[in-house]
């Protein structure tokens, strides 16, 4: 394997790239690395390699003619070569990555600066753009260090142990497993008896255990690509009943005040299909109730009667999850009313979120509130949805957040309300698994 880097600092590489490992892969030849100064292929008298964008704006691009140059004088003709450029708007770096870089011959590493490069580079020369996460660094060359370490260990005999590649976290989509070592006891902690006893089988077994759970309780995400036996998810599904999940949210669905199709303030009628499928959703996801906002008393009684025979009646004994799912939900004669409960069961007031099928100024993104909803769990979360045409304007006065709206690839945008309040629920609570 062999890496070209290209830089403006190619003293940037001495000391990282010249310890450790990878020193001893350099030392047998498993792995060249060559670093290239940019400013070699300038034919300015400053060796200049930047300059102003066109349009204006702030900062300054790389400059396409001394890297179109430094690229074609660096690649090998004959060899299985790729080009990478190190970005913030690249695909984010992963070890499934690093496994498919391991199979070229030859590496050439961008290493961009400033505002980034001329777009013509890219269409003429990258073949891929990495990112190491969403973050900015000042420069590629921290980029460059990582792919070359991190796709180094997957080149044979560059590690001593064959087996460590293979046997370290995501290989499979899950963390390691917890490693111990002499002595068996400190400080009051001893190694756990199964890796004393000798016996293989029972020790691959409690590793992939720890394997799934601590994949589980740190990284839920990566469970998505991982391959898990019937036992694995049972035991996850065991691990979820023990655990609370570290949120406190409720959800409403409005009846009135919403508007019609004139925009005119209306109630709404209950309906069997919303509640029972929001119902299912909410009791998925881990509300803590949900919430009926309907002051008319004929619906009121309506729905009382629909909730009782699930819950008190027939039906609870002839669909028992229903029951359960149908036991969250709660009838109110306003938003306030909602809000009172839930300050009276928290101390404090919820902050409101309220959804809309229309773009809007100041929305949040669902990733960003979901990160919010996670990092702060003694806070709760009252999230309303709107029947009819939409919540009115005076709810939505009064929210803390406008979520934005379900949206695909298609300017498609009418939804039920009970398929976009799974939608919601999915994007912000799914738990990978």
């Amino acid at each position: 394997m062999r890496y070209d880097i290209i830089t403006i600092f190619p003293e940037f590489f001495e000391s990282p790239l010249s310890v450790g490992n990878i020193k001893k892969a350099r030392d047998k030849n498993l792995i060249e690395i060559e670093t290239h100064d940019l400013r070699d292929w300038t034919t300015d008298k400053h060796r200049s390699v930047d300059d102003t964008p066109y349009g204006g704006g702030g900062g300054m691009l790389m400059k396409p003619e001394p890297l179109g140059a430094a690229i074609e004088a660096v690649k090998k003709p004959r060899a299985k070569s790729l080009v990478i450029l190190t970005t913030p708007a690249g695909e984010k770096f992963n070890d499934r990555i690093a496994r498919e870089l391991a199979s070229f011959e030859q590496i050439i590493v961008i290493c961009g600066r400033y505002e980034g490069i001329d777009e013509r580079v890219k269409e003429l020369y990258v073949d891929r753009e990495i990112s190491l996460g969403d973050f900015v660094l000042t420069g590629g060359e921290y980029a460059a260090c990582v792919i070359v370490d991190c796709v180094s260990r997957f080149v044979p005999g560059v590690l001593g142990n064959a087996e460590s590649p293979e046997n370290e976290s995501f290989k499979y989509s899950l963390l390691e497993y917890p490693q111990y070592t002499r002595p068996e006891s400190f400080k009051g902690k001893s190694v756990p008896g199964v890796l004393l006893s000798g016996n293989h089988n029972e020790i691959d077994t409690w590793r992939r255990k720890q394997s799934v759970e601590r994949t589980y309780k740190k990284r839920p995400d990566l469970l998505d690509r991982a391959e898990l036996t019937k036992e694995e998810l049972k035991a996850i599904k065991e691990l979820k009943s023990k655990s609370s999940h570290p949120f406190n949210l409720y959800i409403a669905l409005v009846h009135y005040p919403v508007y019609n199709n004139r925009f005119t303030i209306i109630t709404t009628a209950f309906t069997n299909l919303d509640v029972h499928d929001i119902a299912r959703s909410g009791a998925t996801y881990g509300i803590k109730k949900f919430f009926l906002v309907q002051p008319n008393p004929e619906q009121q009684q309506l729905i009382e009667r629909v909730l009782s025979h699930w819950t008190d009646g027939r039906g609870a004994s002839f669909n028992e999850s229903r029951s359960s799912a149908l036991a969250l939900v709660r009838v109110k004669d306003s938003v306030g009313d909602v809000v009172s409960e839930i300050e009276k069961a928290h101390g404090k007031r919820p902050k409101i979120i309220v959804t809309d099928a229309r773009f809007g100024d100041d929305m949040i993104g669902f990733e960003e509130l979901r990160e919010m909803i996670y990092k702060h769990e003694d806070d709760s979360y009252l999230l309303l949805f709107g029947t009819g045409w939409g919540l009115a304007k005076e709810i939505m006065d009064e929210a803390d957040y406008t979520l934005k709206p379900v949206s695909g690839y298609t300017d498609y945008n009418h939804l039920s309300v009970r398929s976009a309040a799974a939608i919601v629920l999915d994007r912000l609570f799914s738990s990978e698994v």
